[in-house]
């Protein structure tokens, strides 16, 4: 007896490829860059051809908003996506995480208060949800203000992490997502800021576009997203 998994990648292989048995364009997808490392698996396993772009999603939101000729929109925030069309799914929840290296010295669970910390890196506040999400922890846990002067900001979270990486930063509040790859993390209770509901947003409604929003949100899909660390 075929597997689920089996059973759902053929009907998305039958819906890619068509009555007329062509190979489906390339599916062009914007994602928030806290998917990097789930998306990049997914791309694997995924049996149509996608062409992913990671970055910050109220960058992606301007681009699109502007004419970007995306297939696919996959926010941090699902509220860029509701404000490009009310047909929006829910594909994740994301979390916060004090990351640092492997190698430093620093407890994680504590970093943020202690003196040798001179550079914090957290994603721009201005467009980037894991920005905002940071500032909110800050300042529920009553140490933005301490902390503001050694602020690094990254262009998207993946940027905030290479901030860290690189000795740009002594530690950085990253996505947990991209956290589970390496060096030490303490996770960031969710009651200290607002819930990072994700979602995304057929921009070009096809096949193909269904598929992978089938696929996205299928027990394999799910279970890659749970592996990085989504709820």
């Amino acid at each position: 007896m075929a597997t689920l998994t089996t059973c759902v990648t053929t009907t998305l292989m039958m819906l890619l490829v068509g009555c007329g048995g062509r190979q489906p364009a390339k599916l062009t997808v914007a994602a928030a860059a806290d998917l990097k490392f789930a998306l990049d698996e997914i791309a694997t396993r995924y049996p149509g051809a996608l062409e992913i772009s990671f970055g910050s999603s109220g960058n992606f939101f301007t681009q699109i908003h502007n004419g970007a000729p995306f297939d696919i929109f996959l926010s941090a925030d699902v509220e860029y996506a509701r404000k490009l069309s009310p047909a929006v799914f829910t594909y994740a929840v994301g979390r916060i995480v004090v990351w640092v290296p492997a190698s430093s010295t620093l407890d994680p669970a504590t970093a943020l208060r202690s003196d040798a910390l001179k550079h914090l890196a957290i994603a721009n506040p201005q467009h980037a949800p894991y920005g905002r999400a940071a500032e909110a922890a800050l300042r529920h846990m009553g140490i933005y203000d301490a902390v503001k002067p050694k602020l690094v900001l990254g262009e998207n979270i993946s940027q905030t992490l290479q901030f860290v990486e690189s000795g740009a930063a002594e530690a950085g509040i990253v996505a947990l997502s991209l956290a589970t790859r390496g060096g030490r993390y303490w996770t960031i209770p969710p009651e200290a800021y607002p819930r990072l509901e994700q979602g995304g947003v057929i921009l070009k409604d096809s096949p193909a576009a269904r598929a992978f929003r089938d696929f996205l949100l299928s027990d394999e899909g799910r279970r890659i997203l749970k592996q990085y660390g989504f709820e």
